[in-house]
């Protein structure tokens, strides 16, 4: 097991639980952000581990890893990546066509125009070259194969950042950033930004809430290993859950009959962090009916 302060941003578990932290997350969120796209963001609303379900169990949902939303602007997913099997690579512009349909499904309300679909960026944070270029940025956008010149603006965009890219001259600010959160230690912290940075990550590292969802979710996975995949993953779910308190047989039900694994690590992730079975529902299955 990999010990807390040994993880880096590109690791799941620590972008999550600084960009879910009370004190910082708003403020670590946006600095990576900006530095990024090199722009100023307005005020944004963050989610760590944001969850679209299908619209069955029969159906695939979605985790978004850190989910952004610019209040009266656009949405981002900002996605840490260390899949590198040649099956998670291959898929890769499929996985990133799904995650931006199910976040204009849900974003796009009943009634509104197709003219006020927000703009959506998902960026993927990769420790290895998605497309073996040795660029440090890939940013794909629809466009006409007859026409390149075309102008098409449909406010998608993907953006695959390789922390070790070469070509491409990416501006200096952002290549530091991307060593940083591939190697999230103070002698990577060069610049002013990347200090104060470093500040929030040293505090989420030590804050102890943050320390025993750590050590809760290294044991569940554990448990998982022992017991099996999707099976293992409920059953673990299930077991911490029922320390928290009474869990009805609705939400029992919606835990058992969960086939996507993606979706149930990351229910594992959110009971590690509850303080409450309510906690966990509301964050798990957002304004769903459960009974």
């Amino acid at each position: 097991m990999r010990q807390l302060e040994e993880l880096n941003l590109v690791d799941n578990f620590l972008a999550n639980s600084l960009t879910s932290h009370k004190l910082y997350g708003e403020s670590a969120a946006r600095c990576i952000l900006e530095c990024i796209l090199n722009r100023k963001i307005g005020r944004i609303r963050v989610t760590s581990q944001h969850f679209v379900q299908g619209e069955n169990t029969d159906r695939h949902g979605v985790r978004l890893d850190v989910y952004l939303d610019e209040e009266d602007g656009e949405l981002f997913d900002l996605e840490p990546d260390n899949n590198n099997g040649k099956a998670d690579r291959i898929s890769l512009p499929k996985r990133a066509r799904f995650y931006h349909a199910k976040l204009d499904s849900e974003s796009f309300k009943t009634g509104e125009k197709y003219g006020y679909l927000r703009n959506v960026f998902v960026i993927f944070i990769m420790t290895y070259d998605p497309f073996d270029l040795d660029r440090m940025v890939y940013t794909i956008k629809s466009g006409c194969i007859e026409v390149p010149d075309l102008p098409y603006e449909d406010g998608a965009r993907t953006i695959f950042l390789y922390t070790r890219g070469r070509n491409g001259n990416p501006p200096e600010n952002l290549r530091q950033m991307l060593r940083y959160m591939e190697h999230s230690t103070k002698e990577y912290a060069i610049t002013e930004d990347l200090q104060k940075l470093h500040e929030m990550v040293t505090a989420v590292k030590t804050d102890g809430e943050v320390g025993l969802a750590y050590m809760k979710f290294f044991e569940m996975e554990e448990r998982i290993r022992q017991e099996g995949k999707a099976e293992g993953k409920a059953e673990a779910i299930l077991e911490f859950l029922c320390e928290l308190g009474e869990v009805s047989t609705s939400v029992r039900e919606q835990i058992t009959s969960q086939k996507d694994e993606n979706i149930l690590r990351t229910w594992l992730k959110l009971v590690a962090k509850a303080e409450s079975v309510q906690e966990f529902e509301q964050k798990a299955f957002g304004d769903d009916d459960i009974g």
